[in-house]
Formats: structure tokens, sequence, C-alpha cells
């Protein structure tokens, strides 16, 4: 095993604590509220509520994932686990299979025991994986937390990524307090009305920024280890959408408002998806004025650790960058 300074949130926490974790989760999901839609259906005994999911996780898929950003791809791959269900209803959802329930109500993907969620984290590790990477995470905290014992009991060393986006309920957040070492949560929509339009949720405005501040609160900034890859700490995702819909000025000041360290991956790939053509100007990619309106917000704001800015990149890119 790693030595202390080196070892994940969850290891230093231990098996013991994170049972204990896991059982307050678990026991909310018979009148769940582990996200901020509290929708108090049972789900410990199978009922689904806006996410879909019910007592155990579905995998929809798992994978080295060599698109991540930077800071976590390394020479390994960012070892992606993706959740189906979401606690969120974005109508332009770039993975909508996976997060949608078909017609019967049902998600896409395999139920999870909490062995089998822990072999997966495993395999991962074991196939070169830089990090677990946990994507659409939020409506099965209980089971993540319910599989890290075994996880941990059997090996399980690699930081842990909390990929989510960002409609998350502060309680819940708390029972991840030393448990995540790298929280990734998307800065999706800053105005209220947008976001009951096509987030299918009005609070998440003001939710999201709570949620981030508290991620910021137990993780601090970003920090990369010698190879340059995230160790620990909070890195923001943001989508520019069509004509400013994203409010990115006012995210960025906000972000910057934490610290002007927090490391912001500014988006671009913004394309049509789902039922994004019914909410024009969803309808259309972003322009490339666009996304350069949304970097310069950044840098006016006094960020200064973009995802695309050279220093973000790994110290082995930027050696075999500065040879050539």
């Amino acid at each position: 095993m790693p030595g202390e300074s080196t070892q994940p949130s969850y290891a230093r926490l231990g098996a013991d604590e994170l049972r204990r974790r896991a059982e307050s989760a678990l026991a909310r999901l018979s009148a769940c509220d582990l996200c901020p839609r509290k929708c108090g259906v049972d789900r410990s005994a199978g009922e689904a509520g806006f996410c879909h999911a019910g007592r155990r996780a579905v995998v929809a898929s798992y994978q080295l994932h060599y698109g991540e950003e930077s800071v976590l791809v390394g020479r390994g791959g960012s070892g992606t686990v993706f959740f189906s269900g979401c606690n969120l209803g974005c109508v332009f959802c770039q993975n909508w299979d996976i997060s949608h329930a078909d017609a019967d109500g049902c998600l896409e993907g395999i139920e999870a025991s909490p062995e089998e969620l822990a072999g997966v984290m495993l395999e991962l590790q074991s196939q070169g994986a830089e990090n677990i990477n946990l994507v659409s995470p939020t409506h099965v905290a209980g089971q993540i937390l319910e599989a890290l014992p075994t996880a941990l009991e059997h090996g399980l060393r690699l930081p842990l990524v909390w990929n989510s986006g960002g409609y998350e309920s502060l309680e819940t957040l708390a029972l991840l307090d030393g448990v995540v070492d790298i929280f990734m949560p998307d800065a999706k929509v800053w105005d209220q009305d947008v976001a009951a339009r096509i987030l299918l949720a009005r609070d998440y405005p003001e939710t999201a920024r709570a949620a981030i501040a508290e991620m910021h609160r137990q993780v601090g900034d970003l920090e990369l280890d010698e190879r340059g890859l995230a160790r620990k700490g909070l890195l923001v995702r943001h989508l520019v959408l069509p004509e400013g819909l994203a409010g990115s000025g006012e995210w960025m000041h906000f972000l910057a408002g934490l610290s002007p360290l927090t490391f912001v991956n500014v988006m671009g790939q913004y394309r049509p998806c789902g039922r994004a053509g019914e909410f024009p100007p969803l309808d259309r990619p972003v322009r490339p004025g666009e996304l350069a309106t949304a970097q310069d917000a950044a840098r006016r704001a006094g960020l200064t650790r973009l995802d695309d800015a050279p220093d973000a990149l790994p110290a082995w890119i930027l050696r075999h960058i500065r040879s050539d």
C-alpha cells in the first residue's frame, strides 16, 4: 500500500467508517432524499423516483477513458464507471440513452451488487487506470459507499472522482466528506427560469452554487502530483451553450470568488442531442465566438487555471511539446 500521504481519502477514512456512511445513506432510500429533488419514494423496495433507479446501482458501462481532462487521463486513462439514470432532466443530454429510462421505466445497463461494483473498480485499477471516475453518481451515492469497503479491503488505491451534474444535496455531500478525492461537478445554468426550462430543475443555480462551494471546502483547489495528474481537489466543468444560455460570465465570477486557482474546463463541444431541437437556440452547435466569449469571461474574472492553458497539462506532455 502507498504511504499515508499518497493514500486516497477513503483509504485514510477506513472500511469501518465507510460502512457507517453507507448505512446512513442507504437508510435514506426508504423515503429517498439523497438529492435535492427529495422524491420521497421507497427505493429500498424497488420504487423509482425521478432518477428511475431502485435499490441497486445500474452500471451502463465502464472503461479506460482517454477523452477526459488531461489531468485525469495521464498514460493509463481515467477509469470511468457510467451509471444509468440521473437526477437532472437536461433536454440536451449527450448521454440520453443511459440517463433516461425506456418506455417501460427501465434503465439501460446491469444492476450491480456492492461486490460487483467493487469488482468493476478493481478491474479498472488492474487495467492501469489513473483514477476511478464515477459518472452521474449522485443518485447512487449510497450504493457507491456500500461498495467501497470491499474495494478497499481488496486493494483499491486510486483517487476517487465524483463526476456529477452539480445538483447535490448538502446532507449527502456531508457523507462524502473524507471519501471523495476529486470533485468534478458541472456548472450548468445560472438563471432559474432557464434551468426550469432546459434542466427541469428551477432550483439548480442556487443548489449547484452551494454544492460547489461545499465541495471546495472539503477538498480545496486541485492538487497535481509530479506527473501533473490530479490527486485531490475541485475541477469544474462549464459547457458553453448557444447565445450565452448557460450564464458563463456569472459562473466564472462565482468560481473565481471561491478561489482564483479553481481549475475550470470551459467546454465548447456542445451539440444538439436528446430533445434539444425543440428548445431553440439549443438546436444548433456553439459558435467559435461564443466559446471565445466564455473563455474571455473566465480570464477577466481572474481564473488562472483553465484546462486549455499550457500549465494545465501534465508535466510529461509539456516536456514532449517543448522538446519538439
